[in-house]
């Protein structure tokens, strides 16, 4: 059975940061192609935000982030980061990892709050 448990969120003030994990059970995260989504509030779809690809950890991500989060993955420890920086109130979300795959496989997701 194939888990993804996210971690890392909290409040923090416009311009700060946080660092997201995602651990995989059941399934390798080398090999394929892992995402990060995000869902700004019960009810809205969720935003794709990030890739980081199967081959050659090539990484994508949305104009909304982009030039402000990294996202990675550690192939030993089976686990994808999102480094989010100068983090703006519009980031306000639940962040959820998931495999670039169909049907996707969602965590319970880790919330983030930008607020002052």
């Amino acid at each position: 059975q194939v888990q993804l448990v996210e971690s890392g969120g909290g409040v923090v003030q416009p311009g700060g940061s946080l660092r997201l994990s995602c651990v995989v059970s059941g399934r390798s995260v080398s090999g394929h192609s892992m995402d990060w989504f995000r869902r700004a509030a019960p009810g809205k779809d969720r935003e794709w935000v990030a890739q980081i690809s199967r081959t050659d950890d090539v990484t994508h991500y949305a104009d909304t982030v982009k030039g402000r989060f990294t996202i990675s993955r550690d192939h030993d420890k089976n686990k994808v980061y999102l480094q989010m920086n100068k983090l703006k109130p519009d980031d306000t979300a639940v962040y959820y990892c998931t495999f670039a795959l169909a049907p996707p496989i969602w965590g319970q997701g880790t919330q983030v709050i930008v607020s002052k």
